[in-house]
């Protein structure tokens, strides 16, 4: 299965009018196309906000090296593949599909041992359609350019 990190970004629009920084991966039809990456998982983490509503520098380092770590992570046991990171309003969304939810929890915790503990909120559910993965594709979509 080719496994190649071809991201876009695009500033959308948060629920209160500002802005979140979508970051799409594109290129994962491979995953997709299996049918074995069923379920969706939604890490978020509340932060305090800047006032355009951004992470403060010392959160937004322990953000990166987390996705860092997680793309790592899942690059080796590829039980899972993210396809997003919304960032904005106050928020960070680090959004999954996996094909088995136990092992993605085992990889996950792994990965992130290293580093400072993060209030995060993770929630599953089934996908199978990628319904979100296409809805944020759909309105988000930036072409890579040649």
């Amino acid at each position: 299965m080719a496994y190649t990190e071809n991201w876009w970004s695009f500033p959308a629009e948060g629920d209160s009018g500002k802005t979140v920084i979508v970051t799409g991966r594109d290129d994962i039809d491979s995953f997709r196309d299996s049918g074995k990456y069923i379920y969706r998982v939604s890490v978020g983490w509340r932060y305090n906000a800047l006032p355009d509503g951004m992470p403060e520098e010392g959160e937004s380092l322990l953000m990166e090296q987390a996705t860092d770590a997680l793309l790592a992570a899942f690059k080796k046991d590829r039980v899972a593949v993210m396809t997003g990171i919304y960032t904005g309003d106050g928020r960070r969304d680090w959004i999954f599909y996996t094909k088995n939810l136990k092992i993605f929890s085992v990889v996950f915790n792994k990965a992130l041992e290293p580093l400072d503990q993060m209030p995060l909120e993770i929630e599953a559910e089934e996908d199978g359609d990628w319904s979100e993965y296409r809805e944020m594709r759909d309105m988000t979509y930036v072409p890579p350019e040649d």
